[in-house]
């Protein structure tokens, strides 16, 4: 009886087709036009993103259009994140010593000067 009992409840899910190749599950469409990120990086660099600037994602994103570079802002941030990389390659020890907080601290402008 268990046997049968546990058939009718397995059987079903052993029937599901698996999704196509490349499909992406969750809320969000899958990235597209990255240059600098891969696609598992995206979600988490945009939510540093939001601290560090204190920021929403219409800044450098098109509403609607994530893809589009139409922004000047997400060419800045290409460079930017090109940048912290090249400062964090400098040190041997493979740590992560400058991020977009290290200088934005919350403002969408950092200091470059003393108030």
């Amino acid at each position: 009886m268990r046997l049968l009992l546990l058939s009718i409840l397995v059987l079903p899910l052993l029937a599901q087709e698996a999704p196509p190749a490349g499909e992406h599950k969750g809320g969000h469409p899958p990235p597209k036009n990255l240059q600098l990120l891969k696609p598992e990086q995206v979600m988490p660099m945009m939510r540093s993103f939001k601290t560090a600037l204190g920021a929403e994602c219409t800044l450098c994103h098109v509403e609607g259009d994530f893809a589009s570079d139409e922004k000047p802002e997400k060419k800045t941030a290409r460079m930017m994140i090109s940048m912290t990389r090249d400062i964090n390659a400098k040190f041997s020890d493979g740590e992560m010593h400058v991020t977009c907080f290290t200088c934005h601290r919350g403002s969408e402008h950092p200091l470059t000067k003393p108030e």
